[in-house]
């Protein structure tokens, strides 16, 4: 459990002692030196990194190192040319790199912008309004309806307070506080009566008490110091990525020395050798592949934003396509975050053993229905917002019963009007009624009650039924209990109500009204799941995705929404934070496992379960919306937050945001991610099939102790021309029809199934292919005429093969999930920019290009297709003998 100090469990008295405060408050002398102490009641950062520290983070990554050293080499050989294009390429993935790291995060910042900005304390025995920020341990309060709370408060006096904290408790409906609530230690923060916590907000009654701790030692400060010791983790891509570096960088090394001491046992010249290594050099390292995968992601953002998926950081979109579970916040997420009344009971119903849907009730003449409803409307403090349409003034339990008035055509406005209010008895917490008279149309002075149906039944003698009041018998409770068990069980607030005429107005507040009443039939709300949700996470199920629910809402609720969607199943467990604070991190990692619910849960166990599925190898999504979600959302490999009820804390923690509130858009998003996912693996293994290509020229001619075939101008061409520009086009090849069949993609590389295979085995083939071309053109004219013939071939069989590379089993000519026009026009465009080198005097000379007869053109270009001849060869191969999967 997380260490903290149990003020909840302690007594009032010994909190004064402990604190050294009183009833009336500090003085102004020992608050100022608990201030400078304690240090201000706000949150503190962690300061941002440097630019020149986001510059180093970019320049020590091994294939920008190699490019670097390349660069330099080039410099002092004098290879101006070469040396300034891969300059330029430092610079410009470095610039990439520091912007991305520019989006900094910013959710201290709106922790803080949630913190009360002033308070009311008592200080030397007065009431007076300071700054929040000045408050200090042993500070009394005041609060009152409307208030945001400005620390957290251990409650020493309370009237019918009424507090809520959803974004930090994650419930859905307004917590009551009881200052003289016995509560023991391990109470969890949900249902801790006596206390409140900061940017919590008082909804209802008014409260006093102590301050007992301020800033960073607030529940708001232990979120706000989880999130500052999370440290930005990388994500599947980028670590897969890496991991891609690291290996082209030994290899290429390796090669680079091997290809230096060959050249030194045939004795031939230095700076040649070194030349020649830092061509391969070069081509070991995909320069396009940062570039393209960065503009894959980029482009699938631009369509998720269509779908109102909101990405703030660009790999979370394939991220979330590698999900193997998505950890979901109930309130707000799953749920509408608006208490409705679902089903109601009245004698009929409860005749019947079996309460109506509000729907059912609305449709039917049932004058015991009209007075329930006349019940919940005039009876209740709330109403609607007139500026804001559909909103709610007031308590979102009596918002509720408001909406379900309207089902039944009633305008609440208009019934307070022709039935005013002329007494009320407010709710308190010891009675847990409530009830107000009214003056109705034909002179009757009507009082309605409600409240806990446990609490109003043995206050009622008679019952409403559809033939009028009669006398309640035994018989009439057992089956009103009955039905409001039922409700119950189902995880819904049951309500009663109940009616009394009386005479007069009563004279005096504390006047005894409520008894001899009439019962009138029971109301069951709860806040509603989605209509959406149930089909998305099934379709996450299919895609081999398992949702969890975590919430800090009570564990009855919580299982009744996630039978109801369908992320209870059966052999899957439901775990209360009582009992997860009562595992180790090892029972927990086998918890994990079966867990489809976590109810109950502070904001440090929804930290622990993500950590948990991270080290049981899950790669776990978190949904949610409220402050408590926070850590868990920047510790989770992508965190989803709520755009339309989402607090900024949430907002800025996450790296991807639900514009539409909508989990049925998650379900877009990991198709969509599954696609980019996709789509970059075609981009490596096409950008890695010619970079084995280059390697493996500039080797064998080595070995074979020829001139370089290859230069490092035409390495840096093919990389950034000739390939970059298909290798975008196979970004945005339409997702498999399939894709949503598969199971996540788990892997620690990008390198699955046969890739490694089929990128050897087609680098090999273009490097034997380039080899005949050099040979044929020096043998026939020159080694200059060898070097362009190569140049060409190597460059031509790029363009050509990504055509074939859209799918490693489905022919060139075939391909189920739609055209893709964008190949075509890369081909175009890089034929068009090959035509330049050829055609324009200074490129001519700066590629070193030697003319070429019309039949080594034709060699040239039979070489070149004979490229994806071999491709199409082995695809027909590999599904004369089995059924591989589509890419």
């Amino acid at each position: 459990m997380n260490t903290q100090q149990r003020w909840h469990a302690q007594p009032i008295e010994t909190i004064y002692n402990e604190l050294r405060t009183h009833a009336g408050g500090l003085d102004t002398a020992d608050a100022a030196e608990r201030l400078q102490k304690n240090g201000p009641n706000a949150l503190r950062a962690k300061p941002p990194k440097s630019f020149f520290h986001m510059l180093k983070e970019q320049i020590m990554d091994p294939m920008v190192l190699i490019l670097i050293g390349a660069s330099v080499f080039s410099a002092v050989l004098q290879e101006w040319t070469e040396a300034t294009v891969i300059f330029s390429i430092v610079i410009l993935n470095a610039i990439i790199g520091i912007g991305q790291e520019k989006k900094a995060q910013s959710s201290l910042e709106a922790l803080r912008n949630m913190s009360a900005p002033t308070a009311r304390v008592l200080r030397n025995g007065t009431e007076s309004i300071i700054a929040a920020v000045d408050l200090v341990p042993g500070d009394i309060v005041l609060l009152s309806d409307g208030d945001m709370v400005p620390a957290d408060i251990r409650l020493i006096d309370s009237a019918n307070l009424k507090v809520q904290e959803a974004s930090l408790t994650g419930e859905s409906v307004p917590s009551e506080k009881e200052a003289g609530a016995q509560l023991p230690k391990d109470c969890v923060l949900g249902d801790r009566r006596n206390m409140t916590y900061t940017t919590a907000i008082v909804t209802y009654g008014r409260g006093k008490g102590i301050v007992v701790a301020t800033g960073m030692d607030t529940e708001v400060g232990k979120i706000a110091g989880m999130l500052d010791e999370q440290d930005d983790l990388d994500t599947p891509m980028k670590k897969k990525l890496n991991a891609v570096g690291k290996g082209l960088t030994i290899t290429g090394l390796t090669v680079c020395v091997l290809i230096i001491l060959i050249g030194v046992l045939y004795g031939r010249p230095l700076v040649p050798q070194l030349l020649t290594a830092i061509a391969l050099a070069i081509s070991v390292i995909p320069e396009g592949l940062p570039a393209t995968a960065t503009i894959v992601m980029a482009l699938g953002v631009q369509r998720m934003v269509k779908k109102n998926a909101l990405i703030r950081k660009l790999p979370a979109v394939e991220t979330l396509g590698s999900a193997t579970v998505i950890c979901s916040d109930k309130t707000g997420t799953l749920t509408l975050n608006k208490m409705t009344v679902t089903q109601l009971a009245v004698y009929e119903d409860i005749a019947s053993g079996i309460p109506a849907p509000v729907a059912k009730a609305a449709a039917a003449p049932s004058s015991c229905y009209q007075e329930l409803a006349y019940a919940a409307a005039l009876c209740n403090d709330a109403s609607f917002d007139p500026d804001r349409k559909g909103d709610i003034i007031g308590d979102p339990t009596e918002g509720a019963l408001l909406y379900m008035a309207q089902a039944f055509g009633m305008d609440h406005e208009a019934l307070e009007t022709a039935h005013p209010r002329v007494f009320e008895q407010p709710f308190d917490s010891d009675r847990k009624r409530m009830t107000t008279v009214h003056q109705m149309a034909d002179g009757r002075l009507t009082a309605y009650t409600k409240g806990a149906a446990d609490e109003l039944l043995p206050l009622c003698t008679h019952i409403l039924t559809a033939e009028g009041i009669r006398p309640m018998t035994a018989a009439d409770k057992e089956k009103i209990t009955a039905v409001c068990t039922l409700m119950l069980e189902k995880a819904l607030r049951v309500l009663g109500f109940a009616e009394r005429t009386i005479t007069a107005v009563p004279q005096r507040d504390d006047e005894n009204l409520e008894y001899d009443l009439t019962f009138i039939g029971v109301t069951g709300m709860i806040d509603p799941p989605r209509r959406e949700v149930a089909e998305s996470v099934r379709t996450c199920r299919e895609a081999g995705i398992r949702t969890i629910m975590i919430t800090g809402d009570h564990k009855a609720t919580a299982l009744a929404i996630a039978r109801e969607l369908g992320i209870y199943q059966a052999g899957c467990t439901v775990l209360s934070g009582d009992e997860l604070n009562a595992m180790d991190d090892a029972a927990l990692d086998n918890a994990v496992k079966t867990a489809a619910v976590f109810a109950r849960v502070s904001p440090y166990d929804k930290l622990r379960i993500i950590q948990s599925l991270k080290r049981t190898g899950e790669v776990a999504a978190m949904t949610g919306d409220g402050v408590n979600d926070a850590p868990a959302l920047k510790a989770a490999d992508i965190g989803v937050a709520m755009g339309i009820t989402g607090t900024d804390v949430a907002k800025d923690a996450a790296d991807m945001i639900l514009m539409d509130d909508s989990f049925t858009t998650i379900a877009y998003a990991i198709k969509e991610g599954r696609r980019v996912y996709r789509n970059i693996q075609k981009v490596i293994q096409f950008l890695l099939t010619g970079n084995i290509a280059e390697m493996l020229t500039l080797f064998v001619a080595t070995i074979l102790n020829w001139n370089a075939p290859l230069i490092a101008v035409h390495i840096l061409w093919i990389n950034l021309a000739t390939a970059t520009l298909p290798a975008l086009a196979l970004g945005v090849d339409p997702a498999s029809k399939n894709i949503m069949k598969h199971k996540p993609v788990t892997s620690g590389t990008l390198f699955e199934k046969d890739l490694i295979r089929r990128v050897v085995t087609q680098g090999l083939f273009t490097a034997l292919l380039t080899l005949a071309a050099y040979w044929i053109g020096a043998s026939q004219s020159s080694h200059e005429t060898g070097q362009t013939m190569a140049f060409c071939v190597l460059a031509f069989s790029q363009m050509l093969r990504a055509f074939n590379q859209r799918s490693n089993t489905e022919p060139i000519w075939v391909r189920a999930e739609g055209a893709n026009p964008w190949l075509i026009v890369s081909f175009i465009v890089s034929a068009l920019l090959m035509a330049g080198i050829f055609s324009i005097p200074v490129l001519r000379q700066a590629f070193q290009i030697a003319p070429v007869s019309g039949m080594q053109w034709a060699i040239v270009v039979g070489l070149a297709i004979l490229s994806i001849v071999q491709m199409e060869i082995v695809k027909w191969i590999k599904n004369t003998h089995s059924n591989g999967d589509t890419i």
